[in-house]
C-alpha cells in the first residue's frame, strides 16, 4: 500500500492566483504530499500544476475534504465528485470531512450532527469501494465524533486532521488515534505564524541553527504526527522541507511545557 509521506504542503489560504505557483514550488522543493479542501477554492489550479509535474501519479500523495457545511449523502457525494474533477490526477489519495460540525458551529455546538456525520462517511466509503479514493479520514474531530463513526462503520478512518502546535497539544485526542490505528496529522504547526517571535522557540531555534519555523514543524513530527506547514513564499517553502536535524528529549519537553 502507498505510504503517505509525513511532511506536506498544505493549502489553506492559498489563492487562486498563488496555488499552481506554490503547488509547483513545493513540488520543485522536495514535497510530494499535497493538502488542499474543496473549501479552499484552489483544487483546480493544484489540479494544473499536477499536469506539469514529471511525476507518476503513484510518487506523489493528494488529499482533499469534503465541506464542513456538507451534511448528507447528496451534498457529500456531489463535493467528493466537483474535487475529482478539478484535481483531474485519476484519484485521491485522501479525502476527509472537513469538520464534525459546520465551521460557524465550530465553537458554540448548538447540535452534534452525530446522524449527519455518518450519512457523509457513507458516501466517503462508497467513493472509496469504488477506487475513487484510496483512503478516508476525519478532521477536526473530537473523542465523541471518533466514536460514531466507528461505532457505525467498519470501514477503517485513516486520519485525523486537528491543530497541534507547540503550546496546543490535544494529547488525549492523539492518544485515542494512535490506540485506535488512526494517524493524526498536524495542521498549523506554526499557529499561522502567530509563534514568530516567541522567544522560548527562537532560543531553542538558534541551538540547532535552524528557523523557528523548521523546529515547530520538526517538533510535530517527533510526536509522530504528519505534519503540513504552509506557506506561499518559495524560500520558505524550500526550507521547511530541510528538516535533517533532531530535537533532544530535553528541548522536546521544553518545547512541550511552553505556555500561549
Amino acid at each position: 500500500m502507498k505510504e503517505i509521506p509525513q511532511l506536506g504542503l498544505g493549502f489553506w489560504e492559498i489563492s487562486r492566483e498563488e496555488a499552481k505557483r506554490v503547488a509547483l514550488d513545493g513540488f520543485k522543493a522536495g514535497y510530494r504530499h499535497i493538502d488542499t479542501a474543496v473549501a479552499y477554492g484552489n483544487e483546480a489550479e493544484i489540479g494544473e500544476a499536477l499536469k506539469e509535474v514529471d511525476l507518476n501519479r503513484e510518487d506523489y500523495w493528494i488529499t482533499s475534504k469534503v465541506p464542513a457545511e456538507c451534511k448528507t449523502y447528496e451534498s457529500a457525494k456531489e463535493a467528493i465528485e466537483g474535487s475529482l474533477r478539478r484535481l483531474d490526477c485519476g484519484y485521491l489519495d485522501l479525502m476527509l470531512i472537513h469538520c464534525p460540525v459546520p465551521w460557524a458551529e465550530f465553537r458554540n455546538r448548538s447540535h452534534d450532527y452525530l446522524e449527519e456525520n455518518l450519512e457523509v462517511w457513507r458516501a466517503l466509503t462508497e467513493a472509496k469501494h469504488k477506487g475513487l479514493i484510496r483512503n478516508i479520514g476525519i478532521s477536526n474531530f473530537e473523542i465523541n465524533d471518533i466514536k460514531n463513526i466507528q461505532s457505525h462503520s467498519d470501514e477503517p478512518i485513516f486520519t485525523n486532521q486537528i491543530r497541534v502546535h507547540i503550546g496546543h497539544v490535544p494529547t488525549e485526542v492523539i492518544e485515542y488515534c494512535h490506540e485506535n490505528g488512526i494517524s493524526v496529522e498536524a495542521y498549523s504547526p506554526i499557529f499561522t505564524g502567530r509563534l514568530i517571535g516567541n522567544k522560548e522557540i527562537e532560543s531553542i531555534a538558534s541551538k540547532y541553527g535552524v528557523s523557528l519555523s523548521q523546529l515547530c514543524i520538526q517538533y510535530d513530527m517527533q510526536l509522530g504526527l504528519i505534519t503540513l506547514p504552509r506557506s506561499k513564499n518559495p524560500d520558505h517553502i524550500k526550507e521547511n522541507a530541510k528538516l535533517d536535524f533532531v530535537i533532544s528529549p530535553e528541548d522536546m519537553a521544553a518545547l512541550a511545557n511552553i505556555k500561549l
